[in-house]
């Protein structure tokens, strides 16, 4: 059975929403889902999972949350190479170009991308849910 991390940032609960259908999808395949906070994750966790979906919204100027999920990210970022990533987030304003960055890393460091990175504008609706819960069960 895969064994795969779910690591978000939320702060209005939309990324949140969103890591739980990735859990959600994850289970469906017959996967071990482990939800974690950014602040609950760090780099010496990564070898303990088969694959990570990270999960953060668009912050200020289309970055990364700067308090807790960027430092994790930036912490992990020199252990990805061949790992097995998902990424999912929301956002309230501009075309997703946070995202398009993000993947841009996570393939420069050499991870293993699972499809484009899942993203919604506010809360997921049925589209965003159903496109998350594929990402779980992709990354099993």
């Amino acid at each position: 059975m895969s064994k795969i991390a779910v690591v978000y940032w939320s702060g209005t609960g939309n990324t949140e929403q969103m890591a739980a259908q990735v859990a959600e999808g994850v289970r469906s395949a017959g996967g071990e889902a482990v939800l974690l906070t950014a602040a609950e994750f760090g780099p010496e966790q990564l070898s303990e999972y088969d694959a990570v979906a990270f999960g953060c919204p668009s912050m200020g100027a289309e970055q990364l949350e700067e308090g807790e999920f960027e430092p994790m990210f930036t912490a992990c970022e020199s252990s990805l190479s061949g790992k097995k990533l998902g990424l999912f987030g929301s956002y309230g304003w501009g075309d997703g170009e946070w995202m398009r960055t993000w993947q841009d890393r996570c393939a420069d460091a050499g991870a293993a991308l699972v499809g484009e990175g899942v993203i919604c504008c506010d809360a997921p609706d049925e589209t965003a849910e159903a496109a998350c819960r594929a990402l779980g069960a992709q990354l099993t």
